[in-house]
């Protein structure tokens, strides 16, 4: 079987059917580089505070219990320590996970949209033992709650 004339099909019938949802109106070129802003300030900052006023938040952020962060105590390998953010408290906007000691401080945010559960999952890569933050934004106000992630090189400690 001719492979060339197989991949020429295959091509143009994807192009056929994204021309078929663009003229449909259910696909606009573009679209997708439009979500929202990449917040580039937020992801430069160095401390909790400062990532705090680069999500736009005014004053600092209140301590809350009504957030949850599940994630191993100690982490063996650094490169992908898994978390898990919930969010108790009415109205949660965005979550944001933040490493203290990593060399940009925030290392996640996710949007919440409105009449969603409010929890996220995700992997950080952690460069040593450092305090983690979730940063949730609800009804205009900052909440966080901080753990602490050990992380062991290789499982022999550190």
């Amino acid at each position: 079987m001719n492979t060339g004339r197989r991949t020429i099909l295959q091509r143009s019938g994807g192009l056929a059917v994204m021309g078929l949802a663009v003229s449909a109106g259910l696909f606009k070129p573009g679209s997708a580089w439009a979500q929202g802003s990449w917040n580039k300030a937020a992801f430069e900052t160095k401390s909790v505070n400062d990532t705090v006023k680069a999500l736009g938040g005014a004053a600092a952020a209140t301590e809350s219990k009504d957030i949850v962060i599940t994630s191993p105590d100690i982490a063996e390998n650094g490169a992908v320590v898994p978390f898990t953010i919930t969010s108790k408290i009415p109205k949660t906007e965005s979550i944001a996970l933040l490493v203290e000691k990593n060399p940009n401080t925030l290392a996640a945010t996710f949007n919440i949209p409105e009449g969603t559960e409010p929890g996220v999952q995700t992997r950080v890569k952690m460069g040593q033992t450092s305090n983690v933050i979730a940063l949730v934004k609800a009804d205009g106000k900052f909440y966080y709650v901080g753990k602490e992630v050990k992380v062991t090189l290789g499982g022999c400690g550190g």
